[in-house]
């Protein structure tokens, strides 16, 4: 496990049942792979629409590492844990 802090953006449209499951999922592995190194900020695009375009989101729910850089997406509700694994780059 590397030994950075973690900050996660979770990109949503509202508290849909797509949202919410995305939002599970990201809180489980984090837990299992980065306790205590993470920080989780959820994003409502429907309260504030503007701040897709800072970070170009074009589809939801979208997970965004800011930290440890650099800037990386992962699309979709994270429950392949192998793909948010890699994109966390915790695997190779």
């Amino acid at each position: 496990m590397k030994k950075s802090t973690y900050k996660l953006l979770l990109y949503v449209a509202g508290a849909t049942p797509k949202s919410l499951e995305a939002f599970a999922n990201l809180k489980r592995i984090c837990e299992g792979h980065l306790k205590g190194q993470y920080s989780i900020s959820v994003v409502d695009l429907l309260v504030t629409p503007k701040l897709a375009k800072g970070d170009q989101i074009v589809a939801i729910p979208t997970l965004v590492r800011r930290l440890p850089p650099p800037l990386k997406k992962i699309i979709g509700d994270l429950s392949n844990e192998q793909k948010v694994l890699v994109g966390l780059n915790l695997i190779d």
